[in-house]
C-alpha cells in the first residue's frame, strides 16, 4: 500500500471531505479513499444509480409501455399547418 499526502486542501472542499465523513460514520482517511475509488470506478462499477431507480422491466411490462407510448411516434399534421 502507498501512502498519499494532499496538500493546500481548500477550505469548502475539507468541509465537504470532513461533513461525508460524519455521515459515513467513518475515519476521514476511509471516506476519502472510498470516494477516490467511487469517482474513479476502482474496485467497483461506475454508476450514475439511475438502474437502482428505474429498476427492471420484465417483458409484459415493456410492451404495456411500448402500447401506452405508441401514440407519440406520430405526427400530428393540426401542428404543422
Amino acid at each position: 500500500m502507498k501512502n498519499l499526502s494532499i496538500r493546500n486542501v481548500p477550505d469548502d472542499l475539507y468541509r465537504a471531505i470532513t461533513s461525508e465523513r460524519a455521515r459515513r460514520g467513518l475515519s476521514l482517511n476511509q471516506t476519502v479513499i472510498d470516494l477516490l475509488r467511487q469517482r474513479l470506478g476502482v474496485g467497483t462499477s461506475r454508476s450514475n444509480g439511475l438502474g437502482r431507480l428505474a429498476d427492471r422491466w420484465d417483458e409484459d411490462q415493456f410492451h404495456e409501455f411500448e402500447d401506452a407510448t405508441a401514440a407519440f411516434e406520430g405526427v400530428d399534421d393540426e401542428l404543422w399547418r
